[in-house]
């Protein structure tokens, strides 16, 4: 940048062929004296480029957020579907073991025993303990509607924790192994419905 020609007020660009006027406070405000006394300009970013930097980060979050959602929501259901043929293989799994009482209605039964003690039939180690805790990856899951004596029949279920944020759909399965999903994600629709999962 060319200096300005001080009895005129105008700078010179391109060797001459064009004038530009000269903001003089706008310039002492960009710029400082060095210990010569020559205005330098300072080092830094404006509050404007720094707006517009926080601008563009915002618009690719706002891209980004709604996939990462999906993606999680995706992910969160896998989940759900392994946790759900995981119940079914421990129901059949413990029925065989326990052929006196056939399937659970607890899930804690067919998760690890208590501390010290060796498997049984209230706590059978065939289940993961995430999964016999009920919670995993944003999903719940239950045991109900055990049928029979001793117990042929049961269904397990798994809904989302909130509905549009952990999952959408909600899994069920019973001891035909089939497993159905509700696409409002609510245990009862699950099974009344008989959606089969592709």
């Amino acid at each position: 940048m060319y200096p300005p020609d001080l009895r005129t007020g105008f700078r010179k660009y391109d060797g001459g062929s064009r004038l530009g006027r000269i903001d003089r406070a706008a310039e002492d405000r960009r710029c400082a004296k060095d210990e010569r006394g020559k205005m330098v300009r300072e080092k830094g970013f404006s509050l404007i480029e720094l707006l517009i930097v926080v601008a563009i980060i915002l618009i690719i979050a706002a891209i980004a957020i709604p996939n990462l959602l999906r993606s999680r929501i995706a992910a969160n259901e896998a989940s759900a579907v392994s946790g759900i043929r995981a119940i079914t293989t421990a129901e059949h799994a413990y029925s065989a073991a326990y052929p006196d009482i056939g399937f659970t209605c607890s899930l804690t039964s067919l998760g690890p025993p208590a501390s010290g003690t060796s498997p049984s039939s209230t706590g059978s180690d065939i289940l993961d303990p995430v999964i016999s805790a009920g919670l995993k990856s944003g999903y719940t899951f239950a045991l109900s509607n055990c049928t029979g004596t001793p117990y042929s029949n049961y269904q397990s279920t798994a809904v989302p924790v909130t509905v549009g944020g952990s999952g959408q759909r909600a899994f069920c399965s019973d001891a035909s192994g089939i497993i159905q999903y509700a696409p409002d994600g609510v245990a009862a629709d699950c099974i009344s419905g008989k959606m089969v999962l592709q």
